[in-house]
C-alpha cells in the first residue's frame, strides 16, 4: 500500500524524486492547493490519512498544543545539504512507512528524531 504524503508549499521540489513519487501518493500543496493555511493542510492530511512533510515549525504547535493526531516530518537543513536531506527523508520513509503516522519526526542530514504524538 502506498503512503499518502503532503508536500507543504515550502518544500523544494527536488526533495521529492522518483522514489517518493513511485512509492507514495504525493499531494503537492504548491501546485494543487497554493495558499492553503496550516489548518487547511492538517484537515487535508486527516481526510487523506497523509503525512505532512514541511519546513514550517508551526506544525509542531498544531500537533502538540492543539492535539492534532497526524504525521508530520519537519525538515531542518541548509540549502547545500539538499541531497543529504533528500536521501535521509527517503530512507526514513522506506524504513518506517506508515508507522510515521501519529508521530512528529524531525530530520536533519545527521539526525533523526521521531516522537509519538
Amino acid at each position: 500500500m502506498k503512503l499518502n504524503i503532503i508536500a507543504d508549499e515550502n518544500i523544494d521540489s527536488r526533495i521529492f524524486s522518483d522514489f517518493i513519487i513511485n512509492n507514495s501518493n504525493l499531494i503537492d500543496i504548491a501546485s494543487r492547493y497554493s495558499g492553503f493555511s496550516d489548518f487547511d493542510i492538517i484537515n487535508l492530511a486527516e481526510q487523506n490519512n497523509a503525512i505532512i512533510v514541511t519546513e514550517d515549525k508551526d506544525f509542531g504547535e498544531w500537533v502538540f498544543s492543539h492535539h492534532k493526531i497526524i504525521g508530520v516530518i519537519l525538515l531542518r537543513y541548509k540549502y547545500h545539504d539538499i541531497e543529504s536531506i533528500k536521501k535521509t527523508l527517503h530512507n526514513v520513509i522506506e524504513k518506517y512507512g506508515s508507522e510515521l503516522r501519529e508521530h512528529f519526526t524531525v530530520l536533519s542530514p545527521k539526525k533523526i528524531r521521531i516522537r509519538k504524538i
